[in-house]
């Protein structure tokens, strides 16, 4: 599921800045939005010309939780043991590598002004979401200098104009839940 809401995003926010820039789909032979190269592992590279996007974390959110994680209920009602649901949050980096820094910048608010406007994404609105994921929130994320020194450095490569976005919440669920005993009743008797 990872895959696929990574990958949705980066289509989805392809095809806005296609429809953004003016030009027909057909004008465009590239995707204005690439996912990083990755063959080289020593560190990253961004496509010239072109947003990047990398998922440079994975976070596990533990404030919504069941109260009663090991068990759920099934549609025809009966008691299922389960594995408890894991949801996790995604961050998401949009860089902007363009030759001119003008341009760079554009995009950049291009983005920011595209996910301001569609901050949620469910079936309703997205049906190329895929099934398996309910719903994308996303949220812009400003983190101290540290902390984005700290990503540049891990990544081996100098800044670039980017955003980083924070895409809650995708939930793991158990697939294989087993029928879980039911409570008998049971009658105590007093013996005489």
């Amino acid at each position: 599921m990872i895959d696929d809401a990574v990958l949705f995003l980066r289509q989805h926010l392809s095809s806005a800045l296609k429809s953004l820039s003016g030009a027909s789909p057909d004008d465009l032979a590239e995707e204005p939005v690439v996912f990083v190269d990755d063959a080289k592992m020593d560190y990253v590279t961004f496509k010239p010309g072109a947003i990047s996007v990398l998922l440079v974390n994975i976070e596990e959110e533990t404030t919504l939780r069941e109260p009663d994680r090991y068990s759920r209920v099934s549609p025809n009602g009966v008691c299922q043991a389960v594995q408890p649901e894991i949801r996790i949050n995604l961050y998401v980096l949009f860089v902007a590598q363009f030759t001119q820094y003008e341009q760079s910048l554009k995009y950049l608010s291009r983005i920011v002004q595209h996910f301001q406007n569609h901050r949620v994404f469910n079936q309703q609105n997205a049906p190329e979401l895929g099934q398996r994921i309910d719903r994308l929130v996303l949220e812009l994320i400003t983190l101290p200098f540290s902390e984005q020194n700290e990503i540049w450095n891990a990544l081996r490569t100098a800044y670039r104009p980017s955003v980083l976005y924070k895409a809650r919440m995708i939930v793991f669920r158990d697939e294989g839940a087993l029928p879980q005993p039911g409570i008998a009743e049971t009658i105590l008797r007093a013996t005489p």
